[in-house]
């Protein structure tokens, strides 16, 4: 598949919250991320598939990395651990840190206005556990695939 049929991916919101998680991948800090199961459902979207790579999208709408998912796991909040906490790159030093941002962000107006309604969000609150490798950083052409905020990752603040 070339880089022209990539699906785009878009983490959190556009603005500072997207910018340094895209910085994040960029330097090889961010290596995992996180979405919650009930926006790929409400979107009519389909959980990503180990081996799909996706085109990850700038504040501005365009092309800055280019990844593949190595894992891609569908868990409870409980089951997610230190080490994939840490590798979201957004300096949580352990899980309870991980947890508390997602509380708040997945809790988000944002959120809650895409999905018509505030979701529960507790240990039993199913995610998808993504990590990924970069494949090729930097601009490259596109073909925009209509995607929704699916991949909210980055609680607001940070």
């Amino acid at each position: 598949m070339g880089h022209d049929d990539l699906p785009t991916l878009e983490l959190a919101f556009p603005g500072p919250e997207r910018d340094r998680g895209v910085a994040a991948i960029l330097r090889g800090e961010k290596t995992a991320l996180t979405g919650l199961l009930e926006i790929f459902e409400h979107a009519g979207e389909a959980v990503p598939q180990t081996g799909q790579r996706f085109s990850v999208l700038d504040s501005e709408g365009r092309p800055a990395v280019t990844i593949e998912l190595v894992d891609v796991r569908v868990v409870p909040m409980k089951e997610i651990d230190d080490d994939f906490a840490r590798a979201e790159g957004r300096g949580y030093s352990d899980v309870a840190q991980w947890r508390a941002a997602h509380e708040e962000f997945f809790r988000s107006d944002g959120v809650s206005e895409f999905l018509g309604r505030t979701p529960v969000v507790d240990d039993d609150t199913l995610v998808v556990a993504e990590r990924f490798r970069v494949v090729e950083p930097g601009q490259h052409r596109f073909k925009p695939v209509p995607l929704t905020v699916r991949h909210i990752t980055t609680p607001p603040g940070e």
